[in-house]
Formats: C-alpha cells, sequence, structure tokens
C-alpha cells in the first residue's frame, strides 16, 4: 500500500518523504511548487526525491476542484496532508490565497480521504492556533477560539472540518500543531534563513517587540520522527498533537547562537510587535510523547550548527 504526501516538495514534505521512502513505504508525492517563494528551492528538494525506489510525483494544485477528483491512486492506504499556504505575516497581504489553500484545499483532501476509505488521513496544523494563549507549554487542549491571524483561523478551521468528517464518515485522523520547525532545506521566509542571509550580507536584521519573543524551535528531524510516529499511531477518531521540542527559547539566544554558528555579528533592527505574531510558543508534548513516543532530542546549539552548514553548502559561503 502506497502513502500520498502532499506539500512533497516543501521543507517538511522533503523531509518526511525521504524518512518514509527509507523505510521501506511507497509514496506518492504531490505538489503545485507555487511561487510563494523561490521554486528553485522546492526543484532542488524534489531532485533529492526523485529516483528513489518507492517515489511517484504528480505536480496537482490541492484546491483545484477537478484536478484532484481526477486523481488517480489505487493503492493509497494513508494521506499525509502537509501542502498549505504558509506564512503569518503573508496572510496579511493575501489572505484569499490561505482561504484556496487551506480551506478549499483541505476539503478536498478530505473528500479524497473520504472516497478512497483511507485508513489513517494525518495533516499539518499550526501552533498558531493558540493565539495569545499564555505563556508556559500549551496543551493540545488549552483554548484555540482567538486566532491572531487569518493563517491561523484557517488552520484552526482545519481541526474543526476534519473533525466533522472524521464523525461523519468514520476515518481515522490526526492534527498535528507543528511549533516553528527549522534546519537543512528551511523556507526562505523564516527567521533562520532570514536572518542568515541578512547577516552574512552585512545588513540588519529584523527583531520585533524590541526582542521580547520566545519560540518553541524544532529541528526538522524531530518534527519528522513525531510526524511519522502519529502517522503509524493506532487507535480510532480524530485526535490533535503538539509537534515542538517542549521549551521556549528566547528570541536573542537563538540569534546569539546563530551568530556563533555563522561567525559573524548580527546588526539588529529593534522593530515593534508584528501584526498577527504572538509573544511566545511553546508545546506540552506530553500527550505525543505517551501516544507515540515522541521524544525531540535536538536543541538549537546542535540543531542551528546542522542548519548553517547546509545553508552555506546551498547559498554559498556568503550568501
Amino acid at each position: 500500500m502506497s502513502i500520498l504526501v502532499t506539500g512533497v516538495a516543501g521543507f517538511i514534505g522533503m523531509h518526511a518523504a525521504a524518512a518514509l521512502l527509507a523505510r521501506g513505504e511507497t509514496v506518492i508525492g504531490i505538489d503545485n511548487l507555487d511561487g510563494y517563494y523561490d521554486p528553485v528551492l522546492k526543484r532542488a528538494r524534489l531532485a533529492r526525491l526523485n529516483g528513489l525506489p518507492g517515489f511517484a510525483f504528480l505536480r496537482a494544485d490541492i484546491a483545484d476542484d477537478g484536478a484532484m477528483d481526477r486523481l488517480a491512486l489505487e493503492g493509497v492506504d494513508r494521506i499525509l496532508h502537509l501542502a498549505a499556504q504558509a506564512g503569518v505575516r503573508y496572510s496579511l497581504e493575501n489572505p484569499r490565497a490561505y482561504v484556496r489553500a487551506n480551506i478549499a484545499g483541505h476539503l478536498n483532501l478530505l473528500e479524497l480521504a473520504r472516497r478512497r476509505g483511507v485508513s489513517h488521513f494525518v495533516y499539518a496544523s499550526s501552533s498558531s492556533v493558540y493565539g495569545d494563549s499564555g505563556s508556559g507549554p500549551l496543551a493540545a487542549a488549552a483554548a484555540a477560539d482567538r486566532p491572531r491571524s487569518l493563517y491561523a483561523a484557517t488552520k484552526r478551521a482545519d481541526e474543526m472540518m476534519t473533525e466533522s468528517y472524521v464523525h461523519l464518515y468514520g476515518f481515522r485522523a490526526t492534527g498535528l500543531r507543528y511549533f516553528t520547525v527549522y534546519g537543512p532545506w528551511g523556507r526562505p521566509d523564516m527567521a533562520p534563513t532570514l536572518f542568515a542571509r541578512a547577516m552574512l550580507a552585512g545588513e540588519p536584521i529584523p527583531v520585533f517587540n524590541e526582542g521580547r519573543l520566545a519560540r518553541d524551535f524544532t529541528f526538522v528531524e524531530d518534527a519528522v520522527a513525531g510526524t511519522l510516529g502519529a502517522l503509524d499511531r493506532t487507535g480510532d477518531g480524530h485526535r490533535i498533537y503538539n509537534i515542538g521540542n517542549g521549551r521556549a527559547e528566547p528570541l536573542m539566544r537563538f540569534i546569539e547562537t546563530l551568530e556563533a554558528t555563522l561567525g559573524v555579528k548580527a546588526r539588529i533592527d529593534l522593530r515593534p510587535m508584528q501584526p498577527g505574531d504572538v509573544l511566545e510558543t511553546c508545546a506540552d508534548i506530553g500527550e505525543a510523547a505517551r501516544h507515540f513516543d515522541y521524544a525531540p532530542r535536538t536543541a538549537i546549539d546542535e540543531g542551528l550548527p546542522r542548519f548553517s552548514s547546509w545553508y552555506r553548502s546551498y547559498y554559498g559561503p556568503n550568501m
């Protein structure tokens, strides 16, 4: 049987597909290679998968109803749905893109899961759904009814839509609230790449809320281990889990660690709080640990050097 992975040319998607293939699974990956950020990076990720035994790629847009209805997916038993329009700040500029990809696209995947009678539907949600629910580790049962961005609202809507489909049609589903995933092959719109590029170019880096922010930075290998653990979980119904590192790192410590790994001092441009942002994210990962032995191992002191090494090898030593 095969696993369908959407967003397979994305950051987590590529790493998850590679991990599935490494353990002998058959993977059908789909992606539309859209231009939200440079598709060259997406094609480079895809090149790492093409030619591997058990992998097939289909270019498709999950929000295209007709294309999704016509997909021939014989043998697909599980779906790992990671495709989405990402980014909190971009949702202020182009809100329709989020409704199209994250709501209409998610509905198409739910319909596909219903029609095919899959055994398990696993999908990406986000820590953004918590909004400003408070400091300290947040459990999946914490309030998630006051999103601070449209991006967060669409991911919370995905969770509610999935709940209704599981109730109506009885398949098993798992939502994963990812907390600030970073590492090699990461998105260019996220802090590690934005900061590294600016620092190596001698340009200032924007630091919002004057640096008084904290994030649960999750290394991509840990996030993928949690993703595969969730995909393998037993039990019925719809469950939601946090996939994080279990600690809130101050943003300024993150920057200091990146300075040490790159050997470059950052020029800090302190700015006020950005609309849609939250002050702190921190995951309570106890449920994931109990249900599928999730145990992240990579602190930023190890993860950022590995990111920096990849960054220099991919973009060049001075980019």
